[in-house]
């Protein structure tokens, strides 16, 4: 449906119902057309919140999204601007992520990965047709349009989407979700619309055996993967794949962006338009299992990043977000949770990406800045509270250094140090603990590093009900690698008490 007149009230035209979902500065509910009935969701931004940068990101949103309809497309059918909110009214998705629907089936094939990924490129192919970069592919963008089984695959969230011309390349900045972004992008060389392909490729290797061709806990180590397109074809699981659906994977996975297959070329590929002649059709129970395992770790990390990721900008507040009404049914709204990556650094007459529910965008005011470590400092405390070894290691640089009375006056390097108190003292003594950091100090040292002082208060009640606290000094030294800030080294005063009183004092 065509946009309305501006005068228009969103209350003129829809009823409210349930929230679905909730972002920095937006909020999605469900809404019902007074005219016929029919249900959509509407994504409600408070607009006195965002920065001129950040309207002209939604408004470029609501632009893309206007001009894209297509069936595989999560439709945007509404946009209303009033005083203080901008109304967008889309789709309401209700089938889920695909990932998700694929594991509870009963019977997965080859041939089935190619119908899903036939629908992926269709959604692309309209895209790039139109003009229109998605710069973030991933499975939590592709969704179900229902629960009925064969629903069709739509692609959701243009956040990041940006505009091109013909088949200009052009450096629009660094945007996307780690492991699906494409060589070009990393080596911060002008790119287009082979970004996506190359997303497509990632997410058809993982369609047929569960797990991703680029894989490294270290994103130092898997952005050089990507660059050097260094994946393979391991036995066993990949013997049953036929050539056909390897030789389309090597064409989306092209080093060269200019070599790369084009969505219409993919879509004529024989894997895909001959899928009944070429796909094998045995059930692939091996790949479900390992999507299984897949699916939980995109979603722990999902929840781990986060509460890591300091995100103060209206692309960050959200992109993706899936929420479960109260009948079950999922929804998905184009805000952030955590992975994906934005940074700015694009001339003003360029356009480029903007709002997200993974999106992460860099803090440019230095005050911002000082908050992001601030925040990251709290983080890692309450993963100390808790005993979250794996959320830690997670915001520490693996070769941590660390000055500590528990050290004796020695410098320690690595976790295995922290690791023992983790594994048999943090919290084992004390039933409840609070940490506060008083007069937080930042001082910035350049762009990506900066090193915080402050007094650290904990209290504590030991598992006899008394109450206790204890404070001591820090110093932290952070480091920004890959849009992520990190704890590099720290040093702690001597005047804490033992862990056996004090178990959260520690690190």
């Amino acid at each position: 449906m065509a946009a309305p007149a501006a005068c228009t009230r969103f209350s003129d035209n829809y009823d409210l119902k349930e929230e679905l979902g909730k972002g920095a500065f937006s909020v999605v509910r469900r809404c019902v057309q007074k005219s016929t009935g029919l249900e959509f969701a509407a994504k409600i931004i408070n607009t006195k919140k965002l920065s001129a940068r950040d309207f002209q990101k939604l408004e470029r949103e609501a632009r893309i999204c206007r001009k894209l309809q297509h069936p595989n497309i999560v439709r945007l059918h509404d946009s209303i601007q009033e005083e203080n909110f901008h109304y967008l009214v889309f789709d309401l998705v209700t089938g889920g992520e695909l990932f998700e629907d694929i594991v509870a089936r009963e019977f997965y094939s080859e041939a089935d990965a190619s119908h899903c990924i036939q629908q992926i490129l269709e959604s692309v192919n309209h895209c790039h047709t139109n003009g229109v970069v998605h710069r973030d592919l991933k499975p939590e963008n592709l969704l179900l349009a229902s629960k009925a089984k064969g629903a069709a695959v739509k692609l959701a969230d243009f956040g990041l989407a940006i505009e091109v011309q013909g088949e200009q390349h052009a450096w629009f900045g660094f945007a996307g979700t780690p492991g699906y972004l494409s060589p070009e992008v990393l080596k911060k060389e002008p790119y287009g619309k082979p970004v996506d392909i190359w997303a497509c490729g990632v997410i058809l290797y993982i369609l047929l055996v569960g797990y991703p061709p680029f894989w490294d806990e270290d994103q130092h180590r898997l952005y050089a993967q990507i660059k050097a397109g260094a994946y393979d074809y391991p036995s066993p699981e990949w013997d049953t794949v036929t050539p056909e659906a390897k030789n389309l994977i090597n064409q989306m996975l092209t080093v060269n962006p200019s070599k790369r297959i084009t969505a219409s070329e993919a879509l004529k590929h024989p894997w895909i338009c001959q899928r009944e002649r070429v796909a094998s059709v045995v059930h692939r129970q091996e790949t479900v299992d390992c999507l299984k395992k897949f699916n939980a770790r995109r979603k722990l990390k999902g929840a781990i990043l986060t509460t890591m990721l300091a995100t103060r900008n209206f692309s960050k507040s959200g992109r993706s977000i899936i929420t479960k009404k109260g009948d079950g049914s999922q929804v998905k709204e184009s805000t952030d949770s955590s992975t994906t990556l934005e940074d700015d650094d694009v001339k003003e007459d360029k356009v480029k990406g903007g709002v997200d529910r993974s999106s992460t965008v860099i803090a440019k005011d230095p005050e911002a800045r000082k908050q992001e470590v601030i925040k990251m400092t709290e983080q890692l405390l309450e993963a100390i509270n808790v005993g979250d070894y794996e959320a830690y290691t997670k915001i520490c640089d693996p070769h941590l250094t660390a000055f500590e009375p528990e050290a004796l006056g020695n410098l320690v390097e690595g976790m295995d140090f922290h690791k023992f108190y983790f594994d048999n003292v943090v919290g084992k003594n004390c039933k409840a603990v609070n940490t506060t950091i008083l007069n937080p100090t930042v001082h910035l040292l350049g762009d990506d590093a900066a090193c915080i002082a402050y007094v650290r208060l904990t209290q504590y009640m030991d598992k006899q009900g008394a109450a206790h606290s204890s404070q001591c000094e820090e110093t932290r030294i952070w480091h920004k690698r890959d849009n992520k800030w990190q704890n590099v080294h720290f040093h702690r005063s001597s005047n804490s008490p033992p862990f056996t009183f004090a178990p959260s004092a520690h690190k």
